[in-house]
């Protein structure tokens, strides 16, 4: 079986020499593009974890069979499997479809031609810290995660679908208490206020300090599980904070806030947060 098995890879790089090597390498490039940009996309979210095990078992299981159909002559077996890896293929695209309407999304955003999102992403950051003053003043809890390059799909599934422009003006009614949807968490996608009433992943209690409740325990379990940014208010005392990359800054001011909003948002806010929190 090693002679034979050695044979077959003599075999595959004498059927490589008969393309031109520039050929080879274009090709392998564009696959490798491709699998690093929806690796990239979903890095961080538990359908990254998904799908990396899913493509470990295909691939493996593709390997593994025509290893044994060239060994025992089992070609129906090795028809099969490249069937089943065709239906696979749409089923992963069923699974995965609201992750890749938001890749598509994202991709008409890059482009030019569509217009630039300077001046909406503006407005996006005056609504949030608008509703943050408004819930810092009297003491409202809130919690907002604004989702960047990983989706939120997947927790925001639990939650009660909104779909609305987002403006400080319903973030205010969202978290205002004894609403429907005060409780939890609210995730923004694309400069609207997609769902309401969200469970957020709660980080470990030795990772903040003991006199910080639920809702930062939250954001920071978000911030550790996403790349999103997590604004929260604090029932208790007010303060304005953010959780970015399990990192959690605390006692922001209105300009604090909009400035480092600006700064992770990736539209070359000013840097001076870190002295104005």
């Amino acid at each position: 079986m090693p002679t034979e098995l050695l044979d077959s890879f003599k075999s595959f790089a004498r059927a490589l020499h008969a393309y031109a090597w520039w050929q080879i390498a274009i090709e392998l490039l564009l696959i490798g593009l491709v699998v690093y940009w929806v690796v990239r996309f979903l890095r961080g979210t538990r359908g990254a974890r998904m799908l990396r095990g899913i493509v470990f078992l295909l691939v493996a299981g593709y390997l593994i069979v025509r290893l044994l159909a060239a060994q025992f002559k089992l070609e129906r077996v090795a028809f099969l499997y490249e069937r089943f890896l065709l239906f696979a293929g749409f089923a992963i695209i069923v699974a995965f479809q609201q992750e890749l309407r938001r890749a598509l999304m994202r991709l008409g955003e890059t482009i030019p031609v569509f217009g630039p999102r300077s001046r909406q992403l503006d407005q996006e950051i005056e609504a949030l810290v608008e509703a943050a003053v408004f819930c810092s003043r009297r003491k409202i809890g809130a919690l907002v995660a604004i989702e960047r390059e990983v989706g939120l799909g997947g927790i925001a599934e639990s939650g009660t679908r909104v779909d609305a422009e987002l403006s400080a003006a319903l973030l205010d009614t969202i978290f205002f208490p004894n609403t429907e949807l005060h409780d939890l968490g609210v995730i923004v996608s694309q400069g609207r206020v997609a769902y309401a009433a969200v469970q957020f992943p709660l980080a470990e209690s030795g990772d903040l300090e003991k006199e910080l409740g639920s809702r930062h325990r939250a954001a920071v379990g978000l911030s550790q599980e996403s790349d999103a940014v997590v604004l929260v208010v604090s029932e208790e005392t007010g303060d304005v904070s953010i959780a970015e990359r399990g990192q959690l800054i605390r006692k922001l001011t209105p300009d604090g806030l909009r400035a480092l909003l600006h700064e992770l948002l990736g539209r070359g806010g000013d840097r001076s947060f870190r002295q104005a929190a």
